[in-house]
């Protein structure tokens, strides 16, 4: 599973899809005039039931060639009418605009706006978009790919890009300041499987429009696949933090035991902790740093990310979650240099499960990448008991697009992870972990913290504390000596007399 992300960047990922609905024809592009239907909050969960009881039919894609084979210049080159922005004349906090099919984007997505129950078709018109490049023929009507949702997010009257539904059940929101970078998805099948991953698609929207002042957002969407279908309630909130509220439902088609609820996307190239193989002048490249975890019994458990050589994955058992998060803590433009991509303002992104999801398994799964144009980095939560066909499965949760978590915390917290070689000992491993946080506020001599460390393999030496006092907090070094091991999982967190006052840092080291 690799996406490229310099198309995700430039255009985004147009996945979508053309449906029939019960009772009325699928919606072409051509569609100008179709009569509204009723609109409730059953509506989408009722149709994706329905159409898991129906055999799959994959999405058309037909689209004339000079659309259907257009370059990457060709596409960027589409521009959407403003005049069509979807309420750009209504004076509300939120208006809506499209992306167009073609390219690599060929199928279809319906999308309608629900106003007092009922539900209207948007439809695509010759005039809805153009290009620079006569040779496309864009007034052919393509139909829509996708949508992004727009909101004065950083200045007042100044409408910009807070969330974009685009390609396959993807979707991506930022908060003020930031700029675009992991991405979510509906859900995710096999993913890290020698099956190969399958990816449910978004296949219509409903959009239902805001109130005056109203300052969220409610969109529906109805997911399918082969293996099952979904049905989506999004209200979104942007802001200082860009909040989800998301309330899902599956109906399998088949029995599904690799399947993960709320999976998360991101980029993992390297930093100072893994730049093995890696010749690049910055100090780093990546959407997120690490993945968090709170778990049902309140460990904080912090896993910093890496680009391993070989697919690795990672399950983290646990019971009603707390939450867990691709997180980037890293917010200095210097902990980057990188004046176009700007790392420093990607989001962390929290799933908050809503309710008790009960037993299952946070899980990880590490591609390897040559370099920071795939999408390598994948999360998400799986059930301890597998999905079965003709059931249905609900989950809520929040997510929390922003700077950080969602909560404060007490503890020392993971500030740097380093890794290096020791000098005359190439056998060996230098760790360096920095602590920020609380405890140092009251607390500052190094004498009154020891570090809990061990590894399932070979052995942990040479620990040594001292202050940090450039973060305000605590240095600690220690050694891994595999002894021959070709994996090793390490768990370390800084205590006192007390205890821990530390979060829980893990880390898996291969060669």
């Amino acid at each position: 599973m690799k996406l490229h992300r310099r198309d995700i960047v430039k255009a985004g990922l147009g996945f979508g899809a053309g449906l029939t609905f019960a009772g009325r024809h699928s919606l072409k592009a051509q569609t100008v005039d179709v009569a509204p239907t009723r609109f409730d909050d059953g509506t989408v969960r009722s149709l994706a039931q329905n159409l898991a009881s129906k055999s799959y039919h994959a999405p058309q894609k037909d689209l004339p060639d000079s659309l259907a084979h257009m370059t990457f210049d060709q596409f960027s080159s589409v521009q959407f009418n403003n005049e069509k922005t979807l309420w750009g004349q209504d004076h509300l906090a939120f208006d809506v605009q499209f992306f167009p099919r073609g390219y690599l984007y060929k199928q279809n997505v319906d999308v309608f706006e629900v106003i007092n129950g009922s539900a209207h078709p948007v439809t695509c018109t010759p005039d809805t978009f153009s290009s620079r490049d006569a040779s496309l023929n864009i007034s052919t009507e393509a139909g829509f790919s996708g949508l992004r949702i727009r909101y004065a997010l950083n200045q007042p009257g100044v409408m910009e890009e807070c969330a974009v539904f685009l390609g396959a059940s993807y979707f991506r929101a930022v908060a003020k300041g930031q700029t675009y970078g992991l991405s979510a998805r509906g859900f995710a099948k096999d993913t890290g499987t020698p099956t190969g991953e399958e990816f449910p698609v978004f296949r219509a929207f409903w959009l239902e429009k805001p109130a005056a002042g109203s300052q969220s957002l409610v969109l529906h969407a109805l997911m399918d696949s082969p293996s099952l279908t979904g049905a989506f309630r999004f209200t979104i909130r942007p802001g200082e933090t860009t909040l989800f509220d998301v309330q899902s439902s599956f109906f399998p088609r088949a029995d599904i035991s690799a399947g993960g609820i709320a999976p998360l996307t991101g980029m993992y190239y390297f930093d100072a902790n893994d730049r093995v193989h890696v010749n690049d002048w910055r100090p780093a490249a990546h959407d997120s740093e690490a993945l968090q975890i709170w778990t049902g019994a309140s460990q904080n458990i912090y896993r910093p990310l890496t680009n391993p050589t070989d697919l690795q994955l990672s399950s983290f058992s646990d019971a009603g979650p707390y939450g867990y998060g691709l997180m980037q803590r890293k917010r200095s433009f210097h902990d980057y240099e990188d004046l176009a991509l700007h790392y420093e303002k990607r989001p962390s992104l929290w799933v908050e499960p809503v309710g008790n999801w009960g037993k299952g398994s946070v899980n990880l799964v590490e591609i390897p990448t040559p370099s920071e144009v795939n999408d390598n980095i994948v999360s998400f939560w799986r059930p301890q008991t597998p999905m079965k066909a003709g059931q249905t499965y609900n989950f809520t949760y929040r997510m929390y697009w922003g700077w950080d978590t969602p909560w404060p915390t007490h503890q020392a917290r993971i500030h740097d992870t380093r890794a290096g070689a020791v000098t005359d000992h190439p056998d060996k491993v230098q760790f360096v972990l920095d602590f920020d946080g609380e405890p140092f506020h009251t607390v500052s001599d190094p004498a009154a913290y020891h570090l809990i460390a061990q590894t399932s393999a070979g052995s942990i030496e040479g620990i040594t504390i001292m202050p940090n006092p450039e973060i305000n907090g605590m240095r600690a070094f220690f050694q891994l000596d595999p002894g021959g091991a070709k994996l090793c999982e390490l768990q370390v967190q800084l205590a006192n007399a007390q205890g821990p006052v530390s979060e829980t840092w893990l880390y898996r080291w291969t060669p």
